[in-house]
């Protein structure tokens, strides 16, 4: 099972890790390491033939499947198809969802879960650009 780790954190941000992908087992959530306060993230594998041991749905939150590498399919209600590397699926409220590995490699992905209807502004209608000296 790998661990998340917090690496850096200020008031003003949070930097941490799950470590490399290609070696990353297991289901880990993000919230804690980083103290997010607007949605949940965590990183999943499954390996060949597996899949999340249950079926859920969420009152309040909808789901974005991210899908980093490997194969397989995704099941929302009654509703199956294929998903593969490079696939984002969102998932609204209150429809059960399940994912199964089917590929050789195992299916490695992030899950970004947020309150249903809450994005406001976003891209350029919720930023700036700024002046600040580059010290990368």
């Amino acid at each position: 099972m790998s661990e998340i780790k917090t690496l850096h954190k200020s008031e003003k941000f949070a930097h941490a890790s799950v470590g490399a992908l290609s070696t990353f087992e297991g289901k880990q959530f993000v919230k804690d390491a980083t103290g997010a306060t607007s949605c949940e993230i965590s990183f999943g594998t499954l390996p060949t033939g597996a899949e999340v041991p249950f079926f859920h749905s969420h009152k309040e939150n909808e789901e974005n499947y991210i899908i980093l590498s490997g194969s397989g399919r995704f099941q929302v209600d009654d509703e199956v198809f294929d998903i593969a590397e490079g696939s984002v699926v969102r998932v609204a409220t209150n429809c059960d969802r399940n994912l199964k590995c089917t590929s050789t490699e195992p299916l490695v992905y992030i899950c970004i879960q947020a309150k249903e209807g809450s994005l406001g502004g976003y891209t350029m209608t919720d930023a700036a650009i700024t002046e600040r000296a580059n010290l990368l």
